[in-house]
């Protein structure tokens, strides 16, 4: 049985007959920039997060740089942050001047732990940057009051949990300003690169507007250093339609991986840990693997796709070792990163392809042969 990670092809086809007249439309009125379908996601994405303002993005990195920009990081300023995630969190810090600070995960959470980012701040520090790893959202009320106490930034890292909540917060409204990807692999994805940026206040919004358009606040008038980071219209587009079924396919990803948690109770591995108040989305389904290299190979040779996330901690990769990090400082990402392994999940995905792949794994750890 084959069982990839994602089947977007089947995705598109429940959705063809209404993204595809839109589309021609879009290319019949010749309006490729900043149309009134990004102006729906804006609204749309700020609904959801409870949050006042969106702003649209070309690519969920540029989301994260513009709301470093927003704030003026600048050299010598500090965000904190974690070294188990994807680049682009660490990469906008840099690219604005400013300096990653990283503290460990969480063992059981795989987050990022609010105590260790707490005993980090400095004087220096402008900002925490907390990610939702794999659609799980942070401690919303502990985050909040460590930035309220420290009265320091909190940027939200949400590019993996578009919908996903904890307690009465929806991911992308808990900090003052938040970050979202529409890679097309996302939960809310595109037909290629698109990101959003969320803010609680005008003034953010007004300058996460200039900054993505060059810095400008009319046409050739500009009062910022920017950049070129507009959302077009075409990706707005298949992500408002999109946005429709985003309950239900996060609905259908929650069903799965409850149903993996079932299927693989007495194998020897383990899962990130939900608390009780979370609305976790599952962007991944990862679970901690003994023998995990030779597990993902065994699950390929039975047709199963399976990938790893992330397999080199930020502070190890070969870009950041100018800020000093050493082996040994960060176990839990360190250690997750060594038997992480994630298993597919997508709303397109069958109960039988579920069942195929958590059987595959308790052959594995039984010994049965592929």
């Amino acid at each position: 049985m084959n069982v990839p990670m994602l089947d977007l092809p089947a995705q598109f086809r429940k959705i063809q007959g209404e993204v595809m007249p839109e589309i021609t439309r879009i290319f019949e009125t010749q309006y490729f920039i900043l149309g009134p379908n990004v102006k729906k996601i804006e609204e749309q994405m700020a609904g959801l997060a409870g949050m006042k303002c969106g702003i649209g993005a070309s690519s969920g990195t540029d989301a994260l740089l513009l709301s470093l920009m927003a704030i003026n990081i600048r050299p010598g300023d500090e965000v904190i942050t974690t070294p188990y995630t994807f680049v682009a969190t660490t990469e906008a810090i840099v690219r604005t001047g400013g300096t990653p600070v990283f503290v460990d995960i969480e063992k059981d959470s795989f987050n990022l732990d609010v105590k260790q980012a707490e005993a980090a701040i400095t004087p220096r520090t402008r900002a925490l940057l907390p990610v939702h790893l794999f659609g799980l959202v942070i401690d919303p009320d502990a985050w909040r009051a460590v930035a309220q106490k420290h009265k320091v930034t909190l940027i939200e890292d949400a590019a993996q949990a578009v919908g996903a909540k904890r307690k009465t917060w929806v991911a992308g409204g808990i900090g003052d300003i938040s970050a979202f990807s529409f890679y097309p692999t996302k939960n809310l994805g595109g037909a290629g690169d698109g990101g959003m940026v969320l803010t609680r206040t005008d003034e953010l919004a007004a300058t996460v507007r200039s900054d993505r358009m060059h810095g400008g606040h009319d046409r050739y008038y500009y009062d910022r250093l920017g950049i070129c980071a507009r959302l077009d219209e075409i990706q707005a587009a298949v992500l408002a339609i999109k946005f429709k079924y985003l309950g239900e396919w996060n609905e259908r990803r929650r069903a799965l991986a409850t149903l993996y948690n079932h299927l693989l109770e007495g194998a020897p591995v383990t899962m990130q840990a939900v608390p009780a108040d979370a609305y976790h989305t599952y962007h991944q389904y990862v679970i901690r693997a003994p023998r995990r290299d030779d597990l993902k190979e065994y699950l390929k040779t039975r047709g199963i796709a399976s990938d790893i996330y992330y397999p080199v901690p930020l502070h190890l990769q070969e870009c950041y070792g100018y800020l000093g990090y050493k082996q040994g400082q960060f176990p839990n990402a360190e250690s997750l990163a060594l038997d992480s392994l994630a298993l597919p999940i997508n709303a397109e995905l069958s109960d039988a392809q579920v069942e195929f792949v958590a059987k595959s794994i308790q052959d594995f750890y039984r010994g049965v042969a592929a």
